[in-house]
């Protein structure tokens, strides 16, 4: 059985869930996620011999979320994993992150290669850095409805997510009844990110009641505004980064992710996966499930938890 504690991370209150005794592993979840995202991974990968650690993120859950916007930039996320390794007394870890967690992981890497010595990312490729900053090339592309662009103004997104948490857990997790993995990426005027998204929507066979009840408890308590705050600093990590322009992860890498992930399939993720090799010249293996979603960890435990293994194994 996994256990939980509270540790002293960068002047930070982490809360994490760990397990298993053997080399580190850390997993970095997403948005709109906490640590409970990877409990079908934690007791797999601890049975396969590893020491690991899921934390709740910077401003997630039953960690803490200061109160300014800056404080959730790339370096600061980056920072408490490498804080988070001292603190459980070890000099090294793999690190692997799903959405949000990915770019923390690939930046980690990027960063910290004596720290981070193997890198695996779910669902959202390592950035290849453009010329301008990310919020400006979408004005410049005409698009004004993004959903980074709608999660920018503080309090605008918070208020309607926290309108009904389970509704919105319920909405955002099980896709709202959309089959279409991209729904949510554009923001129609006057609907909001959520759209006509209904609480009452049926689950997917990946998560139960009892799952979606422990993440909207969690959101009850915690809001929103620590994990939006990530999504305010997109232009100033572009800023911070700039010493890392075309750099590249040398140490192993992973990548998986769904086929219906519209992550992988939009805006944003196409050409950079048709590009991995480029940034991760040291790939071991690209894993696109066939008809899995965003979710990709919580939808095919299985999978990704024998390719998570394979690759930590070799």
């Amino acid at each position: 059985m996994s256990s939980s504690r509270t540790i002293q991370v960068n002047g930070l209150e982490m809360f994490l869930l760990e397990q298993g005794e053997g080399p580190l592993v850390l997993l970095c979840h997403g948005w709109p996620e906490l640590s409970y995202s990877w409990r079908h991974q934690i007791p797999a990968l601890a049975a396969a011999g590893f020491h690991v650690v899921a934390p709740d993120m910077r401003g997630f859950g039953r960690t803490s979320a200061p109160a300014e916007i800056e404080a959730y930039t790339i370096l600061h996320n980056v920072g408490d994993m490498v804080a988070l390794v001292a603190a459980l007394g070890e000099k090294q870890a793999v690190i692997v992150g799903h959405d949000w967690g990915a770019p923390v992981a690939w930046h980690a890497a990027l960063m910290r290669p004596d720290v981070f010595t193997k890198v695996a990312g779910l669902s959202v490729p390592p950035f290849t850095r453009g010329r301008t900053r990310p919020l400006e090339t979408l004005r410049a592309n005409g698009v004004t409805n993004f959903y980074w662009q709608y999660f920018q103004p503080p309090g605008i997104a918070e208020a309607e997510f926290e309108r009904d948490v389970a509704a919105t857990m319920r909405t955002l997790l099980a896709g709202g009844g959309n089959p279409d993995p991209a729904a949510h990426q554009f923001v129609e005027a006057g609907k909001g990110f959520l759209g006509d998204g209904h609480g009452n929507r049926p689950l997917p066979n990946w998560l139960n009641e009892a799952d979606l009840a422990y993440f909207a408890s969690i959101y009850a308590k915690s809001g929103f505004r620590g994990g939006l705050n990530w999504y305010r600093n997109i232009d100033r990590n572009w800023e911070l980064t700039a010493a890392f322009q075309d750099a590249k992860i040398r140490q192993p890498s992973l990548f998986l992710a769904g086929s219906r992930d519209g992550v992988v399939t939009g805006l944003i993720g196409a050409r950079q996966i048709a590009e991995l090799d480029k940034v991760l010249p040291n790939l071991k293996a690209k894993i696109i499930l066939d008809g899995a979603g965003h979710w990709v960890q919580q939808e095919r435990p299985e999978e990704v938890n024998a390719a998570l293994i394979d690759f930590l194994g070799k």
